[in-house]
């Protein structure tokens, strides 16, 4: 059968969420992401280091807006982000001379990794994008990457999210820690 004749019969949307739940989600990704720029601005700001990279805006989006997805689960935040950090900065380190081959030799290798260690977080390919591209403020950080901001930056997130996604009885996170 034609493809767009089997479409036809499937327009309709994907299910909405009630109210609660977006607010429990603008809640827990506003208090997630301030946390993490708190942290920055008042204890980093003044050193090297940067504790803000895009990757968690993304991993905000699962962490609160789609908390039973397997993708939102501890292990995989935190997994995610540090082995994708590990992996972009060695693709960064080894071939940075050029840069288009260690930011596709690092997204791809985050992904089959993460695939490996059953730590699949899409953010984490971002993660190992910016090793790659970050520029020097990222690049000074070398491995330290992987900590900060990488390791800490998700674990910010993580602590936020245990509190907030399970003040509401009808919220419950995470699904699974291992």
């Amino acid at each position: 059968m034609n493809y767009w004749r089997k479409m036809r019969g499937h327009t309709q949307s994907p299910p909405g969420v009630g109210k609660a739940e977006i607010l429990w989600s603008w809640v827990g990704s506003f208090l997630g992401i301030a946390a993490v720029g708190l942290i920055h601005e008042h204890l980093l700001a003044r050193t090297a280091l940067i504790l803000v990279i895009g990757s968690f805006g993304a991993s905000a989006v699962l962490v609160y807006g789609a908390i039973r997805s397997p993708l939102a689960q501890p292990r995989n935040l935190i997994g995610g982000h540090m082995l994708s950090a590990l992996i972009g900065v060695a693709a960064h380190q080894w071939i940075g001379g050029l840069p288009w081959l260690a930011a596709a030799l690092a997204v791809s290798t985050a992904i089959a990794a993460m695939h490996l260690t059953k730590t699949l977080h899409p953010p984490g390919g971002a993660t190992a994008l910016i090793a790659v591209t970050g520029g020097d403020s990222v690049y000074r950080l070398g491995y330290l990457y992987v900590l900060i901001p990488a390791g800490l930056g998700a674990l910010v997130l993580l602590a936020v999210a245990l509190l907030i996604n399970n003040i509401s009885r009808n919220r419950r996170y995470p699904e699974f820690w291992i």
